[in-house]
């Protein structure tokens, strides 16, 4: 039993650090494929071997084909209004938004807090976008 459960946490304990040590090495997303969002409408990790930096930060990747296709154009995968949660942003709020839970919304990957943000996104997309940029333009004049 006591062995047991020495090895899951063996297996587990990666998984958990995983975060952590991706904002120790200047991750960007946690080391989330910003590819991905769009093409497989999923948060899936990148690889440590497939990589670029920008904006001093390292990006990873599914594959060497998304990392391609950002390289040709990072802007338009990185992800909206900086990275911060729409619906805290609506709200009158700057607070981090979490790569994994994501909205893509036109052609542009927005990310919120929690599963909770996320279900409010996508219940009223154009409202709570449209007072997330009032907000945002407002502390970036």
């Amino acid at each position: 039993m006591i062995r047991t459960a020495l090895t899951r946490l063996l297996y587990m304990a990666p998984l958990a650090i995983l975060p952590l040590a991706a904002a120790a090495q200047d991750w960007a997303l946690q080391g989330i494929d910003p590819v991905g969002y769009a093409a497989d409408g999923a948060a899936l990790p990148g690889r440590s071997d497939i990589a670029t930096t920008w904006r001093g930060k390292s990006w990873h990747f599914v594959t060497e084909e998304n990392r391609d296709t950002f390289e040709s154009n990072p802007r338009a995968y990185a992800p909206g209004l900086d990275g911060l949660c729409v619906v805290a942003l609506s709200e009158g709020r700057s607070e981090p938004g979490n790569p994994r839970y994501f909205v893509v919304i036109g052609q542009r990957t927005y990310f919120v807090r929690s599963q909770r943000a996320r279900d409010m996104l996508i219940r009223d997309p154009q409202r709570i976008l449209m007072e997330a940029k009032a907000r945002w333009a407002q502390m970036n004049p």
